[in-house]
Order: structure tokens, then C-alpha cells, then sequence
């Protein structure tokens, strides 16, 4: 091989940031995924030859049972983990409806974004928090 392997393989994922009534929409990791437990942003991983908004799509319809209307780019931050960095692209989002199922994801609750200390987040998630919402 000619290039050198790079030490930390990149994931982009992609989430949405739904609003309404000053509640944001957020889910619970399952207790088999990696960061159990934890809460995020709706979303997933962008496959391979994906764009940013047909991944959003999919992995609201899988893990909520809804469809999203997805809306601008609205924050991105790196985040490293010990073997990989996450590339984490928030989008404005809207539901399309509001039959929310937890079905690919533990939970999932409408929170104020003063209530978000009261959650522990994926470290990805907590910093784009932190740079959307000036939140700490």
C-alpha cells in the first residue's frame, strides 16, 4: 500500500435537532450499543455514498418511526474517542409527525435545553451542545 493507514478512522454521523415549545427531542442509547445508555440527539452514521439528509431520514424512520424534513447545517464538532474521532453534523429538523415510537433506541424525552445537565449525553453530543446552545 502506498498510503500510510491513519491512526484514528473518522465516522460521520449526522443528528437532528428537533424544537418545539422550547423542548428539544432527544433519545437514549441501548443498553447493547456503544455508550450505553447515554442520551443524544435523534440519529446515526452516514453510510457509505449517503448524503447528510438521506442518513438523517433513515435513522429517524428506524430509531422513531418518524420522517423528518431536514432543514440547514447547524453545528458540527470532531470529537475523539480512544480508537476513532466522530465527526458529529447537526441539522435543523422538522417531524413530519408526531407519532414517535422508541424503536431502535431505548427512550426518548422533549427536554429544555435547562434540562440537559439532568441527562448524561454521548461526550460527541455534550459538545455540540455546548457550542449550540452555550449551554455547560
Amino acid at each position: 500500500m502506498s498510503e500510510a493507514q491513519p491512526a484514528r478512522r473518522v465516522i460521520r454521523v449526522v443528528a437532528a435537532v428537533v424544537q418545539k415549545n422550547e423542548r428539544y427531542l432527544i433519545t437514549q442509547r441501548r443498553p447493547t450499543a456503544v455508550l450505553p445508555l447515554l442520551w443524544e440527539f435523534p440519529g446515526g452514521r452516514v453510510e457509505e455514498g449517503e448524503s447528510d439528509s438521506a442518513a438523517l431520514r433513515r435513522e429517524v424512520l428506524e430509531r422513531l418511526g418518524v420522517e423528518v424534513e431536514v432543514g440547514q447545517l447547524i453545528s458540527f464538532v470532531s470529537h475523539p474517542y480512544e480508537s476513532y474521532s466522530v465527526d458529529l453534523h447537526l441539522y435543523e429538523c422538522k417531524l413530519k409527525n408526531e407519532n414517535l415510537r422508541a424503536q431502535a433506541v431505548a427512550d426518548f424525552k422533549w427536554v429544555t435545553s435547562g434540562e440537559f445537565d439532568r441527562y448524561p449525553f454521548t461526550p460527541a453530543d455534550e459538545a455540540s451542545m455546548t457550542k449550540l446552545l452555550g449551554v455547560s
